[in-house]
């Protein structure tokens, strides 16, 4: 049975950080590329970023670029957000996903071509 459970969410100030995690079990996460997603009530899920199998691609979206990052422990089943200089409007329920890929370079962005699925974890971020 594949699991994903986030973890790391919080109240934080605009302008500060907070780190993500996202711990994998039953699947070999090294077959698999990683997405962060995030949702806001009455919105569509929004792709904010993801990292392929062993870690050497990621992409982000362009309203996190430069804010975000991306990180993978294969050995720890872990995959990890990285956010600084948080403003308001990154506030979501934030949610990895796991997709199965052959090539270490697929980076899916679509959140139909994920599989799996971990609950979420909430950010607010306050002005």
């Amino acid at each position: 049975q594949v699991q994903l459970v986030e973890s790391g969410g919080g109240l934080v100030q605009a302008g500060n950080s907070l780190r993500l995690s996202c711990v994998a079990s039953g699947l070999t996460f090294s077959n698999y590329a990683a997405g962060w997603f995030r949702q806001t009530p009455g919105k569509e899920r929004e792709f904010v970023g993801g990292i392929g199998r062993i870690g050497s691609v990621t992409y982000y979206a362009d309203s996190v670029k430069g804010r975000f990052t991306i990180s993978r422990d294969n050995a720890k089943n872990t995959v990890y957000l990285q956010m600084n200089s948080l403003k308001p409007e990154d506030t979501a329920v934030y949610s990895c996903a796991a997709a199965h890929t052959i090539y270490s370079i697929d980076v899916p962005s679509e959140p139909k071509s994920f599989g799996s699925w971990g609950q979420g974890t909430q950010v607010t971020v306050s002005s």
